[in-house]
């Protein structure tokens, strides 16, 4: 059974590799920042307990498939992410800030299951990802205009 120090250990975990991707979108003035963030992780978390917990409570009993209820969660945090993406006449604007709420929920399941070194890993690939490729982009952007011309 997960015992009170374990479940306490996994949330605040979450919450923090949560927060850390929040926080940067939260810089950029993104909608999702950190409250948003911290929030979808730290659910994922819980909801990747309760299923392990219910896992532990009925196994043997009858059929119970852990994994089932992580795979709601995917789902449900597609909905929550399109929800932050708008098209207008300039493009398409959120996609960026919708992968990262999906992949908080990654990262809150991964620590919910005890996972932790993937949600630790995956929270500096994101972070690095979010914070420093932007950067990259439009240097390569301003090499390709200067290229063509």
């Amino acid at each position: 059974m997960l015992d009170l120090k374990i479940t306490i250990i996994r949330i605040v975990l979450a919450a923090l590799l949560g927060g850390l991707i929040g926080l940067e979108r939260e810089k950029k003035g993104r909608n999702a920042g950190l409250r948003t963030h911290i929030l979808v992780c730290t659910g994922s978390s819980l909801i990747m307990l309760v299923s392990l917990y219910v896992f532990e409570m009925y196994q043997g009993k009858v059929p119970v498939d852990p994994s089932r209820i992580a795979a709601g969660v995917v789902t449900g945090i597609g909905f929550l992410g399109a929800g932050t993406i708008m098209a207008s006449a300039e493009g398409v604007k959120g996609l960026t800030t919708a992968a990262s709420i999906w992949v908080s929920s990654a990262i809150g399941l991964a620590v919910g299951c005890g996972f932790t070194s993937a949600a630790v890993v995956a929270t500096i690939v994101t972070f690095a990802t979010l914070a420093f490729l932007k950067h990259i982009e439009k240097k390569l952007e301003v090499t390709e205009k200067t290229d063509k011309s």
